[in-house]
């Protein structure tokens, strides 16, 4: 359970960070899935767009030749994933005060804090652009103007001998840029949501400490949604449907442990 002193306050806005035990993302996962059983429909609907929009990105990129990209691209979505997910965090919000969502109120969860949401959202996007651009010179550097095809790409990046400086530096840079994201966004977004008095600059700021005050609990919390998104995304984004909506709620009780509020 949390500790109860609080680490780093903030004094004009009274944000303080919680110091949490190593176990506690397996019961942000434990009431993900209660969330997720009290808001099935909910979830999965948010679950079939994650899933339609991984299809969309499929279709994309096979129709402009750069089936290649395909694991970057996917692997994009761990960025920028927590923006979109902030329905979510407004139906466990309002499930934690006892009240019930309506799909309206979820969808609309953003006027909460709208232009902070969406310059949180921006951030995220840019990140996942640098990833996907760095990606395509990796690829261009080290296969030149014929990057292997989509057939014979888990075989070329993964099992030739040459390729693997390419694994290296890429699953670095990647694991680099995805740690960032997720330290912006870890509290960030149910911040913004939480407290509509809060910028975009002090959410990302008590995120980077939330995650230097518990970087071990939080490497684990962050090491379990990619192992969760990376099954949902294996499967052919089927297991996304459910995998998605779970850590959408998840992440609001990681906020909610991690953020002293008034009255919790």
């Amino acid at each position: 359970m949390a500790e109860a002193r609080t680490i780093g306050a903030d004094a004009s806005r009274g944000i303080r960070i919680r110091r949490i035990e190593l176990d506690q993302p397996w019961h942000w996962l434990a009431e993900g899935w209660r969330d997720f059983r009290a808001n099935p429909a909910l979830g999965l609907f948010y679950g079939a767009l994650a899933a339609l929009t991984g299809y969309l990105i499929l279709f994309g990129l096979w129709w402009a030749g750069m089936l290649y990209l395909v694991l970057p691209l996917l692997g994009g979505f761990l960025i920028v994933g927590p923006i979109l997910t902030v329905g979510l965090y407004e139906a466990a919000r309002r499930r934690e005060e006892g009240r019930g969502t309506t799909f309206f109120e979820a969808l609309a969860a953003f006027r909460r804090n709208p232009s902070q949401i969406a310059l949180m959202g921006v951030a995220l996007l840019l990140l996942m652009f640098a990833w996907v651009r760095l990606a395509a010179l990796l690829f261009m550097l080290y296969f030149g103007g014929n990057p292997p095809s989509f057939e014979n790409l888990f075989a070329q990046t993964f099992l030739e001998p040459d390729a693997l400086p390419f694994l290296v530096i890429g699953t670095g840079v990647g694991g680099i840029l995805a740690f960032v994201a997720f330290s912006m966004s870890v509290i960030s977004i149910p911040l913004l949501l939480d407290r509509p008095d809060v910028n975009v600059i002090e959410a990302i700021v008590k995120s980077f400490e939330a995650v230097q005050v518990n970087f071990f609990p939080l490497l684990l919390w962050a090491a379990l949604i990619v192992v969760f998104t990376v099954a949902g995304l294996v499967t052919l984004f089927i297991g996304l449907a459910f995998v998605l909506p779970i850590l959408g709620f998840a992440s609001w009780h990681a906020y909610s442990a991690l953020v002293e509020r008034e009255g919790r």
